[in-house]
């Protein structure tokens, strides 16, 4: 059949360096350091703002086969396009690309449900039946404003950009302040410090930063992309790690670790009370719910418009079951509907652990692909390459070995889910790669 979505037409590249940026900053910061500080301390103990830098460092490096694929194929098709160009409009580019498309749809629900926690946290309810429906109603929301068309998304993303990423900034600086600038938690005994818990911890720091994606999937958009686009990734995660940081060390000025593990799922509420007072508090609660609701809300339109992307480069089927209207419009049904039923049954720990997996099987794929058949003819270094490679490896490895030893359930959903994955792709495209048509 023939598709019908409304992707817009690569056109002239509208975007500037510095328009590019704040996109970047503002998909990065925000929803992630709500949902992730608390999940990051558990794993490193007292050294958790170090695990943002070793993170920073890790996705910089990771970085680097996107910008030299970028530089060379400026494209909107973003991942798509990178894993076609190495492997060909087989299986093994299909099921990496689409697994981050759920990548993508697990971080709706996390930070759906964080939504949720932070808005419940007034009221002093931390589970229970409210979480999963509070996370679903804000899914339903971010699903009817995206119906509405991509100006509405536009607008309200660009309003709640600015408000989120001044007042995580403020509220880091405040609580820094009203502390005399002291780290509390550096005090701390390190004598039960985890090596393979702190690596882990990394895994989950680097989710943090993976918002560096969406500027690779709007390269054909950037003005100069073969300088810009690369230029906007690393800027972008400076101005990330040190937002980072800032909050890190923050959370650890007004809370012990065990407080903050404690108050994981809303460990920067926890952190502003004692910080900046009940208005403090308050005032965190609604940047928090600012934040995720804008992160939820960009997640469904980046998710919606690459798996339409996919269903256009035929990577993946589609069926309309009946509904009517563009290929676009029941992306969006179908991400609705897995995003919410990750918020229903999985906790953030999972969601963020089911994440993790996916994001690095996909970027480790993409390495080994640009490595094995593109570095010649995009002109990448093979020892930066393979670094990569190999730091994700050794991230992946320690984030498996912490979670058979506390959920090894999550590894079987995560394992199985990706061979899944796999195994549709195969069965629908009957080859795993295919040299690409001229």
């Amino acid at each position: 059949m023939e598709n019908e979505h409304d992707t817009e037409p690569q056109g002239k590249a509208s975007i500037s360096l510095s328009g590019a940026v704040a996109m970047g900053t503002g998909v990065m910061i925000g929803a992630g350091i709500f949902a992730l500080t608390g999940q990051i301390a558990q794993l490193a103990g007292p050294l958790f703002p170090l695990a943002f830098v070793v993170g920073a460092i890790v996705t910089s490096l990771s970085a680097y086969s996107y910008i030299k694929m970028s530089n060379a194929f400026p494209s909107s098709g973003g991942i798509a396009m990178i894993l076609q160009k190495a492997y060909g409009p087989g299986a093994i580019a299909a099921a990496a690309a689409l697994l981050m498309a759920l990548s993508m749809v697990i971080s709706e629900s996390l930070v759906a449900r964080t939504f949720a926690t932070y808005v419940l946290r007034p009221f002093d309810i931390t589970s229970g039946p409210l979480v999963p429906i509070l996370a679903v109603g804000v899914i339903l929301f971010a699903f009817a404003v995206n119906i509405a068309g991509s100006r509405s998304v536009g607008a309200l993303s660009l309003v709640m950009a600015a408000v989120k990423i001044g007042g995580i900034a403020l509220f880091g600086i405040a609580a820094l302040w009203s502390s005399g600038f002291q780290f509390s938690t550096a005090s701390e005994t390190s004598a039960g410090f985890d090596a393979v818990g702190f690596i882990a911890s990394v895994a989950l720091a680097i989710l943090a930063f993976k918002g560096f994606t969406t500027i690779t999937n709007s390269g054909g958009e950037i003005t100069d992309p073969h300088r810009n686009v690369g230029r906007t990734i690393m800027i972008s995660i400076a101005i990330c790690v040190v937002v980072y940081l800032l909050v890190a060390f923050a959370v650890g000025s007004s809370l012990s670790i065990d407080q903050i593990i404690a108050a994981r799922d809303y460990s920067l509420a926890e952190a502003a009370a004692p910080a900046l007072g009940e208005a403090g508090f308050y005032l965190t609660v609604v940047l928090a719910a600012v934040a995720t609701a804008s992160g939820v809300l960009a997640s469904v339109f980046a998710v919606s418009r690459m798996l339409a992307m996919l269903t256009d480069m035929n990577m993946i089927p589609h069926r309309h079951f009946g509904m009517s209207g563009p290929i676009r419009s029941h992306m969006l049904v179908y991400t609705v509907v897995i995003a919410s039923f990750l918020a229903v049954f999985f906790d953030l720990g999972r969601i963020a652990s089911l994440g993790a997996f996916f994001y690095l099987i996909m970027d480790m794929i993409v390495h080994w692909g640009v490595f094995r058949f593109m570095r010649g003819q995009v002109g990448a270094n093979p020892a930066v390459v393979i670094l990569a490679l190999l730091f994700d490896a050794v991230v992946l490895a320690a984030f498996t070995t912490l979670k058979l030893r506390t959920d090894p359930a999550i590894v079987l959903y995560a394992t199985g889910a990706i061979a899944l994955v796999f195994v549709f792709q195969r069965l629908y495209l009957s080859r795993w790669t295919a040299p690409e048509p001229e």
